[in-house]
């Protein structure tokens, strides 16, 4: 059974950075593309970043692209999100994402979902 557990999330002001980590217990990580996905209020969950399995390729979605980098640590299981030059439209639940092979860039293609951590930014 695979479990993944986010924390890092909290207030921060707009043009602030904050970090969210997500650990992966119950199988190999490393055989497993990451990636983190938000769902901000009344709107639908959608893609913010992914990373392959070895770390060689990530992907981001437009809107957070330049600003928020993602990046894993094979040997502590964890994957992290670091976001800096945050606004008010980032406000949202970060859900971490996982998918046995390649990088999980749609919901479809993710096999296990963590619980969500939130993230707030005030303007």
């Amino acid at each position: 059974q695979v479990q993944l557990v986010e924390s890092g999330g909290g207030l921060v002001q707009a043009g602030g950075s904050l970090r969210v980590s997500c650990a992966l217990s119950g199988r190999t990580f490393s055989r497993y593309g990451m990636g983190w996905f938000r769902q901000a209020p009344g709107k639908e969950r959608e893609f913010v970043a992914a990373i392959s399995w070895s770390g060689g390729s990530t992907h981001y979605a437009d809107s957070v692209k330049g600003r928020f980098t993602i990046s894993r640590d094979n040997a502590k299981n964890a994957v992290y999100l670091q976001m800096n030059s945050l606004t008010p439209a980032d406000t949202a639940v970060y859900y971490c994402a996982a998918n046995r092979g390649g990088m999980p860039t749609t919901q479809a293609m993710v096999s296990y979902w963590g619980q969500g951590t939130q993230v707030t930014v005030s303007s």
